[in-house]
């Protein structure tokens, strides 16, 4: 294709040559009106050097058409990957391929686009039409078709935002009638204290709704714990306590409905962080010395725990006369402490207590029913603990770790770190115990004794136990067979790592979940989970992931350290993940929870229809029988308004083109220039004689 125009080059600035134009007009004027025979010639050979002045030239262009671009933009966003819809994209993709395919004066550009990985931005196919077309100038822009299910969550607010001005066409997936039912998420907390009740306040939907009641069912940390009956469109309230610390992944699913269009919005999951409110500790020192301060110094430290602490400064069989009145301040209110009230404290600490008579057998047994029931006790032993006064020979005796054999062993000696010590999260890896002999400063004393329950995490003298940890029904027991701690505190030949250990057994006793020494745990980053199996055994561990869509694979771990085994697992899928190994079983969420996607899944006309015809391009279903698919008949139309019909769909034909080859033929200079100038002075001095001879 070639096309010719005219181009103007001027030699004078055009403000000049506009100048010199009306200079010659008013010329040309005056010797009309004064009846000047020559005055048109004149005005010619003015014109003609004006015409010289712009310097005009015949430019030849050869222009090769361009095809229009037309892009397609199939939805691989989850929503659009339920049932028969992956198989109705793909149908239509390859249609629409082939028919476009054959038109000659078209450039497809495919783009897949929708799925997010873990973000909830949603379906997102105008982001991805904008890519595909980036480096398009708009005038070359034919049109774009969507294979999609209709639920687009970045639709431009009007058709001015796309940055082109062609026809996009809609190929909506799913049926007709399609029945979903979600649960949505009114009122979730994201933190609670531990062991207090929290209520989550749930709608659920149903597109399909007959006005039958619907069961909900809850689960926490994937036990159930309650069921919820509603209807579609009523608020529901649902009570969780938070049992632990950290994560508590609570879990909401509604029954499934008949004919149902997926299961996988059927669930809520909502994440309440445990917090503890001041942790209540209960200090009872059995007698003045060294190391008391540095438990209660340990306590006060922390804002976050509130500390009774007594001490027995005199047993009861010592008299001396001293009236009741001035032995203490406040009186020891055992019948409080060890009575009504011993279910309020989070642990209890017997610092070098015997059995003085100041706790009759009655309040011992409430001890041993407070830890069987999920209490927490810490006996810190000296030599006290090995008499016939000693705890172990009280009701206590029932569930402490260790029976004295009578001996005090009083001999410097560094405290070691068992095998099983190793491994446990309450002494592994202890700061210091990376070297051998341990990088901390000596004891001189320790309580001999026989372990009888639970294990051993810290030898002394000749592998004996020094420090142990028992599970007692509900609750725990921890056992120090030494008093000598406090020389760690004392900064006693550079110390020892005695805040570290003690913060780490107080928080085992009172059950935080990271420090449970069997324990599975999962974490999500991305699509990519990360599993943890936490034991004080060694070896190789199987988990089975049971995944969103109910499928499930198996996971081998291997030992990453001492009592660790991990594993790191891509997935396919979003959303909540149930993870077992023998009796343990945890919740992972890969992806944001109740993820956009997923709030709306029935297949639609209504999001798009605005932004389509406002493009003069068509929306339509293409479901046929079976996962058949009824694509448009596609053609090339001039610009319209309207660019479709029942039966067809259009792209407007551009026109584009691209220069292939220029000619440039210059108009007035060189020697047909000088001759017509030339040629035009003498002219009009012929004519000027031919006057004066007349």
């Amino acid at each position: 294709m070639t096309n010719f125009n005219i181009a103007l080059s001027p030699l004078l600035p055009w403000p000049l040559l506009a100048a010199l134009l009306i200079g010659a007009i008013a010329v040309t004027a005056l010797g009309v009106w004064s009846g000047r025979r020559g005055a048109l010639i004149r005005a010619l050979g003015l014109a003609l050097i004006l015409f010289a002045l712009a310097d005009p030239s015949l430019v030849r262009e050869d222009r090769q058409p361009l095809k229009d671009v037309v892009a397609v933009v199939v939805d691989r966003s989850a929503s659009n990957a339920i049932t028969h819809r992956t198989a109705q994209t793909d149908a239509a993709r390859a249609q629409v391929r082939q028919s476009l395919e054959g038109m000659e004066n078209v450039e497809i550009r495919m783009v897949e686009a929708g799925a997010s990985a873990g973000q909830d931005d949603g379906t997102r196919l105008f982001s991805g039409l904008a890519s595909a077309l980036a480096d398009v100038p708009p005038e070359r822009i034919g049109g774009a078709v969507l294979i999609t299910d209709g639920v687009v969550h970045d639709i431009p607010l009007s058709a001015a935002q796309m940055g082109f001005r062609a026809p996009v066409h809609a190929l909506i997936t799913g049926r007709e009638g399609e029945r979903d039912r979600r649960i949505e998420l009114v009122e979730a907390p994201r933190f609670g204290l531990v062991g207090r009740d929290q209520t989550i306040v749930v709608r659920v939907h149903d597109t399909g709704d007959r006005g039958e009641p619907i069961e909900l069912v809850v689960r926490r940390d994937g036990q159930e714990v309650s069921r919820v009956r509603t209807r579609a469109g009523a608020l529901a309230r649902a009570t969780v306590r938070v049992e632990h610390g950290g994560p508590n992944v609570v879990e909401l699913e509604a029954a499934i409905a008949p004919n149902e269009l997926t299961a996988l919005n059927n669930k809520a999951v909502v994440t309440i962080d445990g917090v503890r409110d001041k942790l209540k500790v209960l200090l009872v020192s059995g007698e003045p010395h060294a190391g008391e301060r540095t438990w209660r110094n340990l306590l006060k430290s922390d804002a976050n725990v509130d500390l009774v602490h007594f001490t027995i400064l005199r047993p009861p069989e010592k008299q001396d006369g001293t009236p009741i009145g001035e032995l203490s301040l406040i009186a020891f209110p055992t019948a409080d402490l060890f009575g009504r009230k011993i279910r309020e404290f989070d642990l209890i600490i017997f610092d070098r207590y015997s059995n003085q008579t100041v706790l009759p057998p009655i309040y011992f047994n409430n001890i041993v029913n407070y830890v069987r029931e999920g209490g927490a006790l810490l006996i810190a032993a000296g030599p006290d603990y090995s008499g016939p006064d000693g705890l172990f020979y009280s009701p206590l005796g029932k569930i402490a770790p260790a029976r004295p054999d009578g001996r005090i062993i009083e001999r410097a000696f560094r405290a070691q770190i068992t095998e099983t010590g190793g491994r446990h999260p309450v002494t592994r890896a202890l700061p210091g115990s990376q070297q051998t002999p341990p990088a901390w400063s000596e004891w001189y004393r320790q309580v001999s004794a026989e372990a009888t329950r639970g294990v051993s995490v810290m030898s002394g003298v000749e592998d004996r136990p020094l420090l142990l940890l028992s599970r007692e029904g509900k609750g725990r027991v921890a056992l120090m067979l030494s008093d000598q701690i406090w020389l760690w505190a004392r900064n006693f030949q550079n110390g020892g790592p005695h805040l570290e250990l003690l913060r780490r057994l107080a928080h085992w006793l009172m059950k935080e979940p990271e420090l449970e020494e069997e324990a599975l745990r999962a974490t999500a980053r991305g699509q990519e989970i990360s599993i943890e199996r936490q034991s004080l055994k060694d070896g190789r561990f199987s988990v089975v992931a049971s995944f969103p869509s109910g499928k499930k694979e198996t996971y081998v771990l291997e030992n990453a350290e001492p009592g660790i085994a991990r594993a790191k697992v891509k997935v396919d899928e979003l959303g909540l993940f149930t993870i077992t190994e023998g009796d343990l079983t945890t919740l992972v969420n890969v992806g944001v929870e109740n993820p956009r996607e997923f709030r709306e899944v029935v297949s639609t006309l209504d999001p798009l229809r605005p932004l389509v015809e406002a493009t003069g391009g068509t929306i339509r279903r293409i479901a046929a029988s079976g996962d058949g698919v009824n694509i448009p008949r596609f053609s090339s139309m001039r610009e319209s308004p309207v660019y479709g019909g029942a039966d067809y769909a259009g792209f407007k034909r551009t026109g584009a083109s691209v220069v292939t080859g220029v000619g440039v033929a210059p108009l007035a200079v060189g020697f047909i220039g000088l001759l017509i100038l030339l040629g035009s002075v003498l002219a009009g001095w012929l004519w000027e004689g031919r006057r004066k001879r007349v």
